[in-house]
């Protein structure tokens, strides 16, 4: 990904509901933004405070998904069982960069 898109982080303190619903729901939900135009990607992590950031094209992407049909349904859900409180920030990414370690040399390899 290039600077100049868009995050929308979702940050959730969950109930005590009924996980394997949850679970479901929560794979659906990221095989159909996975298709909906304007996705980039997502990255997620749940200990007591779940963090989803899923990336967009634009402003627009991310309101389409808001108003998708089927992820409205997952959203009343949420609201009715799974969440005790969520928060949502939309942000522009105006630039990104990276690290990842290397492997070390094997025994095999040439000094």
């Amino acid at each position: 990904m290039t600077a100049g898109y868009y995050a929308v982080i979702f940050t959730s303190k969950r109930t005590s509901g009924d996980e394997s619903a949850y679970a479901e729901m929560a794979q659906r939900m990221h095989d159909l933004a996975a298709s909906q135009p304007g996705f980039l990607g997502v990255e997620y992590a749940r200990d007591t405070l779940g963090i989803t950031v899923s990336y967009w094209d634009s402003l627009k992407s991310i309101a389409d998904w808001k108003t998708n049909a089927e992820h409205l349904i997952a959203q009343e859900r949420g609201r009715k069982y799974w969440y005790e409180s969520y928060r949502i920030r939309i942000c522009k990414v105006e630039r990104e960069y990276d690290f990842q370690k290397q492997p070390a040399p094997g025994p095999d390899s040439k000094k």
